[in-house]
């Protein structure tokens, strides 16, 4: 193995692991930003009870709105979860390199004369192997729940806009109620973004 190969594995995986960081700061993003809809909705609903028969449409757009801002939250919990796992996944990747990298060393040095070393190494090979194997599937989880929050934050979307439209029949509250349902969207605009950052990561390079 020579000098460029060698580096090459470690900075992989230093890259995971910064990928890893990102994936977690748009996660936490995603999470307050989620409590922000939250609050809004509640904010809404109370605002619609007082605007009476005139908001009837919006305040039930408003509870759905709090549905979506909870059910986004257990997603975002998921993926810190799958997250989790992956930085144990890429450390013990670093750490496995770190020891085929002193038992390469070993080999150079002594040549077939340390019994086991050879042994040694090919388990450790083993081992990286399978835990790249585990940071693969993870990466494939985090993708697939990636999308499946995109198509939930689209449902989001659509509420947004449907409570844009009812608004309009708020009579005297529909300039608060307008105001309100443009920060719904300009809100899941926001999450709309931190997904797609999050959609384009990937754990593991190859």
């Amino acid at each position: 193995m020579n000098a460029p190969e060698k580096l090459k594995t470690p900075s992989r995986s230093a890259s995971e692991l910064t990928c890893i960081v990102r994936v977690n700061e748009e996660i936490k993003s995603i999470v307050a930003t989620a409590f922000r809809i939250n609050l809004m909705a509640l904010n809404a609903i109370f605002l619609a009870k007082r605007a009476g028969n005139a908001a009837l449409g919006f305040g039930v757009l408003s509870n759905e709105l709090r549905r979506f801002a909870q059910d986004l939250t257990h997603h975002m919990a998921s993926l810190r979860d799958m997250t989790s796992g992956s930085v144990g996944s890429v450390t013990g990747v670093v750490q496995q390199q770190r020891n085929s990298a002193i038992l390469l060393q070993a080999i150079r040095l002594s040549g077939d004369g340390v019994p086991g070393v050879r042994e040694a190494r090919k388990r450790g090979a083993q081992r990286l192997a399978e835990q790249h194997g585990r940071l693969r599937a993870l990466d494939l989880r985090l993708r697939a729940a990636v999308e499946e929050t995109q198509q939930l934050v689209e449902l989001g979307g659509v509420l947004a806009r449907s409570a844009k439209i009812e608004a309009a029949y708020g009579g005297g509250f529909s300039p608060a109620l307008m105001q309100v349902s443009t920060d719904f969207a300009e809100v899941i605009a926001q999450i709309k973004r931190s997904l797609e950052v999050l959609g384009k990561e990937r754990l593991v390079k190859d």
